[in-house]
């Protein structure tokens, strides 16, 4: 399906879609909280040190995907700088999601490309080979398949089952126009906050 519908969705509505869960460890962080991340995933898995894997997955992705890659939370070498992130903004990749390190933080802000990254480091990775693209990677949790709709904010990153995600896209819009309407009939007066919150509390009680 078309990723156009998630691009306008947060993470929380697409996280309740899914009842909390496919969510990616919340040690995975955005650099610039303005950047929001919609699109299918390239994954990559990576031995420690290594990056070499990560060119040959820019030249799997199509314009507007995400890479997705696993170096098993080691952020002790980055797994790309300011010159790859640089190449994956001309090819129009549509962001990168790491749990592992970047370095050359400044220059990466500068490129206004969103990254998801776990730690920063100043030590390059190196290429001695190994790394897979475009098999099943786990990222805490959570498995991420290729082609799986990758959301991402200030909030953290959700995985959405590429069978499933019409239903979860459907399931986000629902759930965000319930919370508009609850937020106006609740905080509606004083009273109407009240009541709210003698509901849920006698509730937890029953």
């Amino acid at each position: 399906m078309s990723n156009e519908v998630f691009q306008t969705l947060p993470t929380t509505a697409v996280s309740d879609a899914l009842k909390g869960k496919n969510h990616l460890p919340s040690t995975i962080k955005v650099l610039d909280a303005r950047h929001h991340i919609a699109g299918k995933a390239v994954t990559v898995k990576l031995p420690i040190y290594e990056n070499g894997a990560v060119m040959e997955a820019m030249l799997h992705a199509e314009p507007g995907d995400i890479l997705v890659v696993d170096i098993e939370n080691n952020t002790s070498r980055a797994v790309a700088g300011d010159f790859v992130i640089g190449m994956m903004k001309k090819l129009g990749i549509g962001g990168l999601v790491v749990n592992g390190a970047i370095r050359d933080v400044e220059a990466v802000l500068a490129l206004d490309f969103p990254v998801f990254v776990t730690g920063i480091t100043p030590a390059a990775g190196v290429k001695n080979g190994g790394g897979k693209v475009n098999i099943p990677v786990t990222i805490g949790k959570t498995t991420v398949q290729p082609g799986d709709i990758i959301v991402g904010d200030v909030n953290g990153v959700v995985v959405v089952p590429q069978e499933a995600a019409l239903e979860v896209a459907a399931r986000a819009k629902e759930k965000i126009v319930q919370d508009e309407e609850r937020e106006r009939t609740v905080t509606a007066s004083r009273e109407s906050i009240i009541a709210h919150l003698t509901k849920v509390t006698d509730s937890l009680k029953a």
